[in-house]
């Protein structure tokens, strides 16, 4: 393979092995990047994401209980034979869209040791390529992409990029945190260090970490010696700590987002995401918010 071809990012990993415990009972049969986000699954929404950066070539790392996903993104010929036959075309359509996504790969995680030990997990399927890490956590919003920026970051530098967002202060130990240099793209910084879930008076900058990552290659053989660290678990974090650090290495970057992004990691946030992008379509969005102008005057 030529260096210019390792260069070029075609390949995204997409952990999925959580267990959802935030989401229990719901979550008990169900993974919960099948809870449905209006009337698409959460995981939908990433690989459309993906995709619709380039990357056609999508790695799934699972665990037990995950066979619905792979069934979602399969093809169902009994029923979409019974809808071809009642001549619902928008239906059939719809069923068929996520088996022509992309090429899908599974690899199951086993033990879950963290999400640093879940992406090298990938390192096989990947090879010595860029490749995006996506978590199914967080939505983007399609009208503000990031992960073309982060993929042109990635091929003009060699190094590792991180997606970031500005949060308040005192939210901040909920993140992955950077310390940050400027550069001459007012959209990116030079990531200095790293820190997990800080402390509010330790947090280097009010920069977090969110669910989108452009890794190089060598954060692999960085992993692979990464020790357990917060909640003994080998955090991705920490690795691109290291990396961030290794002043003969290509460096790690950040593209600061500022476009929206919806949070389905917790309950709250979970109903809130599925309101707002309810609000945003065109087929529900001005009943909704129509019933929304009427029962929020009924609240205490």
């Amino acid at each position: 393979m030529s260096d210019e071809a390792q260069r070029t990012v075609r390949k995204a990993v997409i952990p999925v092995a959580g267990l959802g415990t935030r989401f229990l009972p719901a979550t008990k049969a169900t993974p919960k990047e099948m809870l449905p986000v209006v009337d698409k699954p959460a995981i939908q929404y990433v690989i459309e994401e993906a995709v619709d950066a380039g990357l056609q070539d999508v790695l799934m790392i699972t665990g037990r209980n995950k066979r619905p996903l792979e069934d979602h993104f399969d093809r169902v010929d009994g029923l979409e034979a019974a809808l071809a036959q009642k001549g619902d075309d928008k239906k059939l359509a719809a069923v068929r869209h996520p088996s022509e996504l992309a090429d899908i790969h599974y690899v199951r995680q086993g033990d879950p040791k963290g999400l640093g030990h879940a992406v090298l997990k990938g390192r096989q399927h990947v090879g010595n390529e860029p490749f995006a890490v996506l978590l199914g956590d967080d939505l983007i919003d399609e009208r503000s992409p990031i992960l073309p920026k982060m993929i042109e970051v990635a091929e003009k530098t060699g190094g590792s990029v991180v997606a970031l967002m500005e949060v308040p202060p005192e939210a901040i130990h909920l993140y992955g945190c950077a310390a940050v240099e400027s550069t001459a793209d007012d959209e990116v910084v030079k990531v200095t260090d790293l820190v997990e879930k800080p402390a509010t008076e330790d947090a280097p900058s009010n920069l977090a970490i969110i669910g989108r990552y452009v890794l190089a290659p060598e954060i692999f053989d960085v992993l692979e010696t990464t020790k357990p660290g917060r909640g003994n678990e080998i955090q991705l974090t920490d690795a691109l700590q290291e990396l961030a650090g290794d002043d003969e290495g290509h460096g790690v970057y950040g593209v600061v987002f500022k476009g929206a992004r919806y949070d389905t990691g917790d309950k709250l946030d979970y109903l809130k995401a599925v309101v707002q992008i309810a609000c945003d379509r065109e087929d529900l969005g001005d009943d909704l918010k129509a019933w929304l102008r009427e029962f929020v005057p009924t609240l205490d």
